[in-house]
């Protein structure tokens, strides 16, 4: 190893690699290609600059001043491409390296500057980079060595095309290395086209999957999702977490949720402008940020130190992307949580996806508020203020409060300021509880109200009205039933005379609603509202107020019946026969006939090139394209047509079916014997001459072809 890269490492605290570090820097390796499968978090960043190390410097142990690339890494995300720089820089720092990035979102002028002034490496995305390559604006003669970061990722991504031209550009000498969670075929397939004789690195941990990170799936219900983020952040209180979701819409509201909660909270989304995700990150490093709600845009390769906690407040679509997410803790060797809320209907899909992750997670309910208070008392307890001596400039203020208040007054109001500095918990509903059965109402009376469904009344109309009249509450009143004409009211046999008192017997709840008190129970069969999805006729097809109407109007119509004559009789049953007739159907026209009455004209010809008459089309629906052609093959009409290219007297060929372009002398001549007319107007008259002389050229034009007409009469 290169003594400033040892240096570099040195400072940053680094006594050993790890297990993927170790295998990419065998000597056995050195200067071969190389395809590696590591799971997340293991480093892969720094082992491949320091496997391409030897390529880029050589001999000697610092970078010449700063021309072309000498090594490309591309990355599917800007987050992961401007992470890699980060990595870079201060990994090369020591050897003189200067790192310059290329990715979406960012403006192109300013990495044009920077490509122009010098870089060593250039950390890319795949789309930008061929921006750049196609504009001429970099230079990859120079390049030694080739990365590709989570290139799994970058193909399901739909860059296969870019990397294709990207690796088609690079010179055929270089050393080009695959780093990849997973190694599917496309991936090999990408490996033998564009790698040689490539190495295969499989590193696996020595414990198990994701050792380090421990796995709760937490049972809610379907309306607790949002309170159990809040309690599993509250419980853990992480320095700094990240709380997944799948669509940007729900990112934007638990953030905005968050945030009102008093959580420091930032978005990070594909919404966002590149400006704004760099910036959502950096507040997260810099500790001005605790929580991050993100898409799975942040669920590769971003690298937190702090973070400890990782919530799915949507469970990830496959178990690929639940590693992933997982994988942004329990980094370096820190420990770290990953929490999937699980509501009832999603249990079987977080089984499946835990079970092809071959990950065990420990099931239970969400944190309660009772459990997060008493993890806050834990947390109070265990803070190392209480073994501190009182400072020279406490003691003052210590001593006023101990003469002042006794100490269970000093620790109870401890106690209160403590709380108000964090977010109350959220009081959850068991996961498994069924909705209990509503009591019965218990003895009732009924009252009547005027007014149904004709004049609007609704229940929901309804129930603040009788409230708000007779000073009652929601669990004093029962069914509530509206008819067309009236409406009905249960209320408690104990609040029925409170309810009188205010309104009185026979009293106006508002304006035009009267309310009686019943004797009995109202009938509530026939007239009623059908319930939702239910047919709105009856069973003869016409809606009630018709069949009402038609019912009312039979004894009507038999009396006029009987004071008609035979003869009117008759005439109504003719008149009902014939609406009641079915409409003759149309008589298909004939293709090409003449319509009734029409004369054809004298030596009428079809034209060249004319359209297929009606019949003709009518039967080509549903004939492929070249029975058609066939069958117009033989037409007289269709022979020596040509269609485009130059006419045969310019030197080209016609095709079949091509009509060749008319000639001036083949104008006059169809012209000849046709009665020559003054030339048509052009232009717009700008007087009144003008106007004159073109009507009259207009007139003896028609007056012309009226003569032809007469002359061809028979």
């Amino acid at each position: 190893m290169k003594p400033t890269l040892r240096e570099a490492l040195d400072e940053r605290g680094y006594t050993t690699l790890t297990p993927v570090q170790n295998a990419v820097l065998d000597p056995e390796l050195a200067g071969r290609d190389l395809l590696v499968s590591a799971q997340t978090g293991s480093g892969k960043t720094l082992a491949f600059g320091l496997s391409i190390a030897p390529e880029l410097l050589g001999d000697v142990d610092h970078f010449a001043p700063a021309a072309t690339p000498l090594a490309l890494v591309i990355a599917p995300t800007r987050e992961l491409a401007l992470q890699v720089k980060r990595e870079l820089a201060w990994l090369f720092e020591k050897a003189g390296a200067v790192v310059a990035s290329c990715v979406g979102g960012m403006d192109m002028r300013d990495e044009r500057r920077a490509l122009a002034r010098g870089a060593h490496i250039v950390a890319a995305t795949p789309g930008r980079l061929r921006d750049h390559i196609m504009r001429g604006s970099i230079d990859l003669q120079q390049v030694k060595a080739v990365v590709l970061d989570e290139a799994d990722e970058m193909l399901d991504l739909g860059f296969r095309e870019e990397l294709e031209f990207i690796l088609g550009e690079v010179p055929e000498e270089r050393r080009t290395l695959l780093f990849s969670a997973t190694v599917p075929a496309a991936i090999n397939a990408l490996a033998k086209r564009y790698q040689s004789d490539a190495q295969r690195v499989i590193v696996k941990s020595e414990e198990k999957q994701h050792a380090d990170i421990d796995y709760r799936a937490y049972l809610v219900a379907d309306r607790d999702v949002d309170n159990a983020v809040i309690n599993a952040l509250r419980y853990f209180e992480a320095p700094n977490a990240i709380v997944f979701a799948n669509t940007r819409a729900m990112v934007s509201r638990l953030a905005t949720r968050l945030s009102n909660r008093g959580f420091r909270a930032v978005a990070l989304s594909g919404e966002l402008s590149q400006t704004e995700r760099t910036h959502a990150l950096q507040a997260m490093r810099d500790g001005r940020a605790e929580v991050c709600v993100a898409t799975d845009v942040a669920a590769r390769g971003i690298d937190l130190p702090k973070l400890d906690l990782v919530v799915h407040a949507e469970l990830p679509t496959n178990h690929e992307t639940l590693l992933h997410r997982s994988g942004r803790t329990g980094r370096a060797g820190r420990k770290g949580v990953s929490a999937l809320i699980v509501t009832k209907k999603s249990r079987k899909k977080a089984e499946r996806i835990l079970k092809g992750a071959r990950l065990t997670a420990a099931w239970s309910d969400a944190p309660s508020a009772e459990e997060v208070e008493a993890q806050d008392d834990v947390r109070m307890f265990a803070d190392p203020a209480w073994a501190e001596p009182i400072a020279e400039t406490e003691e003052a203020i210590v001593g006023k409060m101990t003469e002042r208040f006794t100490a269970t007054q000093i620790a109870a109001a401890y106690l209160r300021l403590r709380r108000t500095l964090r977010s109350a918990p959220e009081e959850l509903s068991s996961s498994d509880a069924k909705p209990e059965p509503r009591a019965p109402f218990g003895p009732s009376v009924w009252f009547s109200i005027s007014g149904g469904r004709a004049v609007g009344a609704e229940p929901r109309r309804l129930l603040p009205m009788l409230c708000k009249a007779g000073g009652l509450g929601k669990d004093d009143i029962g069914a509530i039933r509206v008819r067309a004409e009236q409406s009905f009211v249960q209320v408690l046999e104990a609040s029925a005379p409170k309810l009188l008192a205010a309104v009185g017997d026979g009293g106006e709840l508002e304006p035009g609603a009267q309310l009686q008190k019943l004797d009995e129970a109202p009938d509530l069969g026939g007239d009623h509202k059908p319930a939702r999805g239910a047919p709105k006729r009856h069973d003869s097809g016409e809606r009630p107020f018709k069949r009402k109407a038609r019912e009312e109007a039979k004894p009507r119509v038999k009396a006029e019946r009987a004071k008609a004559s035979p003869q009117e009789e008759e005439l109504r049953k003719e008149a009902v026969t014939s609406w009641s007739r079915p409409a003759p159907a149309a008589k298909p026209r004939d293709g090409g006939k003449p319509r009734d009455g029409a004369k054809p004209r004298d030596g009428a010809k079809p034209r060249d090139g004319a359209k297929p008459r009606f019949a003709d089309r009518a039967r080509d629906v549903g004939k492929p394209l070249h029975d058609r052609k066939k069958r117009d093959a033989g037409k007289p009409g269709d022979a020596g047509k040509p269609r485009g290219g130059k006419p045969a007297w310019e030197g080209g060929k016609p095709r079949d079916g091509e009509q060749p372009a008319r000639r001036k002398s083949d104008k006059a001549r169809d012209n000849k014997g046709k009665p020559a007319g003054p030339p048509p107007p052009t232009g717009k008259p700008s007087s009144k001459k003008n106007k004159a002389r073109a009507v009259a050229a207009t007139t003896a034009k028609q007056d012309a072809s009226g003569k032809k007409r007469r002359k061809d009469k028979p």
